[in-house]
């Protein structure tokens, strides 16, 4: 059945692919975005990638009037309008709280006071609500410890200790069950995004869903935005023939899906009641070292440069966290179809036709000059 939908950020990175494919299945899709110049550079016009059977809407997700009115007639909202970037977070943390937190509470106090037609919402979280992963020790048993401590750090001693018998533990899949440690201000405001939305949607019988996002990459990423996902970070760099920047030993691990399979999700939850009220892991299981992923992107690009493994660690990292996707994998029917092999060949067949100012450097030194990084 044809509906009628809003996508919020729907020109950025995740939104537009999510609008393709809405587009695909002959939905009406209004996309609203303020086109962040973070995103799109200052005075950006509207991308050629967006799709052009679309209505769009430039505004800004605070701006209640406007945003009540692209509500108007519509069935299902996809909020994925947000600031994104851990470390800038932590200093531009009035800007994050107000686009991240209040825009979605400006959504949700449009649907709670106004009359609407909006029986779904599906609204995007981030693994970073959990902090560190899950963990097991050989003699203890399963574990969800809290962050690296800094006398640990400072030695260079990277990997995490049983906090019970002191022994060192290996990473397992972090499943929704994992107690959430948010560990910057970003995830602070994901985890207010699926904690607001949920709640409202419960009190206000809106069948809502929360999707926690492991590290996502593909073709629209951002490349001149030094705060967006590390496979964009990294490509962006080697485009310019600069080394990528890693810290402390490159070894720390990560779970990397492709936006095709986010779009996946994002199409089962819209369409299956069993989705509803929940909070699910997107991800593919598999986790990948840092230095792994810098050794893959530069290989594909043909590029004969080496990252930089600078040994300092930023506040707040976690070194494993990767999916257990048996929940959305149980209820949804979700399963992965894109290697991270295969899917950075479709990102590096994109990066090669694209142009990026590399602000990777402002980005570390600006992390140094706010005491972020030792």
């Amino acid at each position: 059945m044809k509906k009628n939908i809003l996508v919020t950020g729907g020109a950025g990175f995740i939104g537009s692919h999510i609008v393709d494919e809405l587009v695909k299945r002959g939905h009406n899709v209004t996309v609203y975005d303020n086109l962040e110049p973070q995103v799109h550079g200052i005075n950006a016009k509207i991308p050629d990638y967006l799709n052009k059977e679309i209505k769009f809407i430039k505004a800004d997700v605070r701006d209640r009037n406007t945003l009540k009115k692209a509500i108007k007639n519509i069935d299902t909202i996809f909020h994925k309008a947000a600031m994104v970037g851990v470390g800038q977070s932590m200093y531009k943390i009035e800007h994050y709280v107000s686009v991240n937190t209040l825009g979605g509470a400006t959504l949700l106090d449009i649907l709670a006071n106004e009359k609407h037609s909006v029986s779904k919402l599906i609204v995007a979280s981030s693994m970073s609500i959990y902090g560190e992963g899950e963990y097991n020790c050989a003699k203890c048993g399963r574990l969800a410890p809290e962050l690296r401590s800094m006398p640990q750090l400072l030695e260079h001693n990277w990997e995490l200790k049983c906090p019970e018998c002191g022994e060192e533990i290996s990473p397992i899949p972090t499943s929704e069950n994992k107690k959430v440690i948010p560990n910057s201000i970003y995830s602070i405001t994901k985890r207010d995004h699926e904690e607001m939305f949920l709640v409202v949607g419960r009190a206000y019988d809106i069948p809502t869903v929360a999707f926690r996002y492991f590290n996502v990459y593909g073709s629209r990423q951002a490349l001149s935005n030094p705060y967006t996902g590390v496979a964009a970070i990294f490509s962006g760099r080697l485009l310019n023939n600069n080394m990528p920047v890693i810290y402390e030993d490159g070894l720390q691990t990560r779970d990397f899906i492709h936006v095709s399979d986010v779009v996946q999700a994002n199409m089962l939850a819209m369409e299956n009641e069993k989705a509803d009220y929940s909070v699910f892991n997107v991800g593919t299981g598999r986790k990948l070292s840092v230095l792994d992923v810098a050794k893959i992107i530069a290989k594909n690009m043909g590029k004969d440069i080496s990252p930089n493994v600078i040994g300092k660690f930023r506040k707040g990292d976690v070194r494993h966290c990767y999916s257990d996707n048996s929940k959305i994998n149980k209820t949804l029917g979700f399963i992965p179809e894109v290697t991270f092999e295969k899917g950075m060949k479709e990102l590096i067949s994109w990066v090669a036709i694209q142009n990026a100012d590399d602000k990777g450097d402002k980005a570390v030194k600006e992390l140094e000059l706010y005491g972020l990084t030792v």
